[in-house]
């Protein structure tokens, strides 16, 4: 069994070289697969160059257009997540501010001499707190047009360069 493997890969080794030789040998010149000299009239030449060189011109459009989308994009997405994390950050000492009011306001009660004193402090709590969310809210609101500004900004720009792109061809 083993002298037959030899012999069948010495086989197979003379075969490849021997089809090898025959694919390097140029294959003679056939006149049924010459192409024949034909001129091209002038007319269908000219359109074929005009016809190639207005898709280069589009094409040349449309990367720049993609291109300034993806920057768009890139933008827009940097605006979006720099904007998410301000906001985030802000809601985060917002609550924060209002839990610590809330435990200074059950510090102080539990201080409480009298059911007076507690009515009081209540009362005093619910005051500075009503203020207190009136101004956050307030800011918040601010910070949320601000942010909606500067995310519409680069998207905004875009649409009316090629509206005006579009008027001017």
């Amino acid at each position: 069994m083993t002298e037959n493997t030899q012999t069948t890969a010495s086989k197979t080794a003379r075969t490849k070289s021997t089809k090898s030789a025959a694919a390097k040998t140029a294959l003679p010149n056939f006149e049924a697969f010459a192409m024949p000299n034909v001129e091209i009239p002038g007319a269908a030449r000219e359109f074929a160059e005009k016809s190639i060189e207005q898709a280069r011109d589009a094409y040349a459009k449309v990367k720049t257009a993609a291109e300034e989308a993806t920057d768009l994009l890139e933008d827009t997405f940097q605006t979006t997540r720099q904007g998410t994390i301000d906001f985030n950050a802000k809601a985060l000492d917002v609550a924060k501010a209002n839990t610590d009011a809330t435990f200074q306001l059950l510090k102080d009660l539990m201080g409480a001499k009298s059911v007076a004193e507690a009515i009081e402090l209540q009362s005093s709590f619910a005051r500075t707190q009503f203020e207190t969310f009136t101004a956050q809210a307030k800011d918040m609101q601010e910070f949320s047009t601000k942010f909606a500004t500067e995310l519409s900004a680069p998207v905004k720009d875009a649409v009316e360069k090629s509206v005006k792109s579009f008027k001017a061809a």
